[in-house]
């Protein structure tokens, strides 16, 4: 678990804090292969921050959105926002 927090700490995804005002619940927990998974609570965090108000769409909003025509251009994080072009066909 030390080798995945130094990881962290590393690429800079967390930081040392001195004195915190608030915490999240960490707890470690066990997966099939034995290894460790490090699992956070974000109930006290989500009560805290600011709501979206812009939210993204559930799956079948865009689908009915997009019934009709004949391209739909979308943005692709996984694929480093490469721009993918699917043509819908009736």
């Amino acid at each position: 678990m030390k080798q995945d927090i130094d990881k962290l700490l590393v690429v800079g995804f967390i930081k040392h804090v001195e004195e915190a005002t608030w915490l999240l619940l960490i707890v470690v927990m066990p997966k099939k292969n034995k290894k460790l998974r490090i699992c956070v609570d974000f109930r006290k965090f989500n009560v805290v921050i600011k709501k979206d108000p812009y939210p993204l769409p559930f799956t079948n909003e865009v689908i009915n959105t997009i019934v009709g025509h004949e391209v739909y251009t979308f943005l692709d994080g996984f694929y480093g926002y490469h721009q993918i072009s699917i043509i819908l066909k009736n």
